[in-house]
């Protein structure tokens, strides 16, 4: 059976099919993970079929196989080709020929095979190999027997087939963690499969019937090559090698080919690799957005999968959004999402997860949300949300609602979509990154009066005050976010506050947390039970929130500062808090953020040091630390906000001045 001159290699996928991928995707998409995992479940269960399959109940194939060997091991040059040319014809993925080959120790004939001066030994070595790496047992046996560098070794031979079996068969072997790590280490191992992509351009855009013999021999050794890569860039190291030897600029130009072989794994190894931010670097000075946004209306669902999971890993950059919008790559994702659907298969759950992905990260930017407001993606997230039970889908619908219900009017939608109900329900779940999307949607929904009114009635309320008990930092923070405006725009909200046993002793208790953004939620929260009643304030007064807020003020953070100084300007107004603040020492560090450039923080501290200065005590310390220059620059801001409070505290610094004039 040879492998040269078959132009039918470049038009038919390989029987397995590519190599299996992971679909998972988490906000942590950088995984540390040394290498990939060469699990597979098909492959362990023939694994364990060898295993206990007995002497009794072997079939004759397991002797002929044997005897084949054997052949191999004795005869010379002729008898050793014909031997494993007989072997080639057996089904060498069945349970007896693995296993008859294993028992005599082929798998370190065919290894030694591939050291022989003779090209014809290695060729049919290789084609044996090749198939038999299929299995994980034969892979593990390939690396721990040394294989791998001869593999590596065969990458740079000049004879075209010899490159193309090694690459093949390296694509299978490369699955054991062990064997990835022997290709990067190995002499030249990841540069020389990169070289195998180098192939012109000319011959990636013309159709197969138009090449030469020689021009398809390439296309078939850049398919091996690619799909070696992608099983090899399940590893962190390997994708920053890879980057390093110049594969970005090859895999940007097999993206632009004609031929769906090279396209699904060059596309494959991109969205594997762009979990590095070099990587994503790297793409967008290659221009391969636009080629990803053209593959999304492919008619290869496989290839739609990974060029969607490739926006979904590069689009936290503001400019892959702006090119998957430019290029016309919102209308597409929303369409195939739609069509997905549709289809009640569970085997479609990859690249629903994909796409959805990929909205998610789009949306970010509001100039895609008014374009996927037009396309009515709302409704269609709504109906995907009530069909879907995969945390990970749901996790990137939920993610995609949250960031579209920034605009008013796609709150409106969600709520005439009848989308409330399903949110709320996956309140009760366990996942942390869907209850971070989940709640941060609700935050942004209850701010549409209506929707608010639905939420309340659902007991939202109470169920988000509860996830402030989660121990995920980033659900924590989301909660309390999503907390600011139900207690702001929600009917009679200092009663309901009052009526979560437990909850403001739970607040006051988050402001000891070690998560900035955790701290700067809940300051943003207190700030709004503070300036909403003060029965409320009071009683998270005597839980001590004076002096929680005044441990936090050498923080660096602006975010922080800013609610910071909010919540103590609220805090300030009730009883004796004003000089509580003041005896506790904050007043020279307040002093200190009025040198930041920052406006918000610039208004909500002159504002606190307004509250403050009502207090003789705290006059006498803003004076002596300089407040005043400071002061006279803000009063002419031309922010009314800074200007009132600047102004404000400044008269109130003058009139004790007069007052201790007038005492002596």
């Amino acid at each position: 059976m040879s492998v040269s001159g078959k132009r039918s290699s470049i038009s038919s996928s390989h029987k397995n099919g590519e190599p299996r991928t992971s679909t998972a995707i988490s906000c942590n998409s950088g995984s540390s993970a040394e290498d990939s995992s060469d699990d597979d479940s098909s492959d362990d269960l023939i694994c364990q079929q060898l295993k206990n399959k007995t002497a009794s109940n072997l079939d004759c194939t397991y002797w002929d196989i044997q005897k084949l060997i054997k052949y191999t091991r004795a005869g010379n040059r002729t008898a050793t080709v014909l031997a494993l040319t007989c072997l080639k014809e057996h089904e060498l993925n069945s349970v007896s020929c693995q296993q008859a080959i294993r028992d005599i120790g082929g798998i370190e004939v065919l290894i030694n095979l591939l050291t022989t001066a003779d090209v014809k030994c290695k060729i049919v070595a290789l084609q044996v190999l090749s198939e038999l790496a299929e299995c994980t047992l034969v892979r593990r046996s390939i690396t721990d027997l040394g294989g791998v560098p001869h593999l590596v070794t065969l990458l740079a031979s000049p004879n075209y087939q010899l490159r193309l079996l090694a690459a093949q068969t390296l694509a299978h072997v490369a699955k054991v963690n062990k064997a990835s790590r022997m290709v990067r280490k190995s002499y030249y191992g990841l540069a020389r499969l990169v070289d195998l992509l180098d192939i012109p351009i000319s011959v990636l855009e013309r159709k197969l019937e138009q090449l030469s013999d020689d021009e398809v021999q390439m296309l078939d050794v850049a398919h091996a090559g690619a799909r070696a890569l992608w099983s090899l860039s399940q590893s962190q190291k390997n994708k920053k090698a890879m980057q390093r030897a110049g594969c970005v600029p090859l895999l940007a130009r097999l993206l632009r080919s004609v031929h769906r072989n090279v396209l699904v794994p060059a596309a494959a190894t991109v969205q594997q690799c762009a979990t590095e931010e070099i990587f994503k670097l790297a793409m967008q000075k290659e221009g391969m957005i636009p080629d990803l946004v053209t593959h999304l209306s492919s008619d290869d669902p496989e290839l739609r999968k990974h060029a969607a999971l490739a926006i979904f890993k590069c689009a936290e950059e503001k400019a892959t959004r702006d090119a998957v919008r430019q290029n016309g790559g919102l209308d597409p994702l929303v369409q195939m999402l739609r069509a997905e659907t549709a289809i009640k298969d569970g085997n479609n759950k990859p690249i629903v997860a994909a796409l959805s992905g990929a909205l998610w990260k789009c949306a970010i930017s509001p100039e895609n949300v008014r374009r996927l407001e037009e396309l009515d993606t709302i409704e269609l997230l709504v109906t995907c949300l009530k069909s879907e039970d995969n945390e990970e889908v749901l996790t990137n619908l939920v993610g995609a609602i949250a960031e579209c219900c920034r605009s008013p009017n796609n709150r409106v939608a969600l709520r005439l979509a009848d989308g409330l109900p399903s949110l709320v329900a996956l309140l009760s779940g366990t996942n942390p990154k869907l209850l971070e999307n989940t709640v941060s949607a609700l935050g942004q929904v209850a701010q549409e009066p209506q929707s608010l009114k639905i939420l309340l009635e659902l007991d939202g309320v109470r169920l988000i005050w509860t996830l402030l008990k989660c121990s995920d930092p980033q659900v924590q923070a989301n909660a309390a976010s999503s907390l600011c405006p139900f207690i702001k725009h929600a009917e009679d909200s200092a009663e309901m506050v009052r009526s979560l046993i437990g909850g403001f002793e739970l607040l006051v208790t988050l402001l000891s947390s070690n998560d900035k953004r955790v701290l700067s939620n809940v300051c943003a929260t207190v700030s709004c039970i503070a300036s909403k009643d003060k029965d409320n304030l009071g009683i998270i007064t005597d839980y001590g929130v004076v002096e929680r807020l005044a441990s936090l003020v050498t923080t660096e953070d602006p975010t922080l500062r800013s609610h910071l100084s909010t919540a103590i300007a609220h805090c300030a107004v009730y009883g004796s808090n004003c000089r509580k603040f003041g005896l506790l020492g904050i007043v020279p560090t307040l002093v200190d953020y009025m040198t930041c450039s920052n406006l918000g923080v610039l208004r909500a501290t002159a504002n606190a040091l307004y509250k403050l200065s009502t207090e003789p005590y705290n006059c006498i310390c803003m004076f002596d630390s300089g407040v005043v220059p400071h002061l006279l620059q803000t009063i002419g801001s031309s922010d009314e906000h800074l200007q009132e409070s600047s102004a404000g505290c400044l008269s109130n610094i003058r009139r004790m001045a007069l007052a201790a004039q007038q005492e002596f």
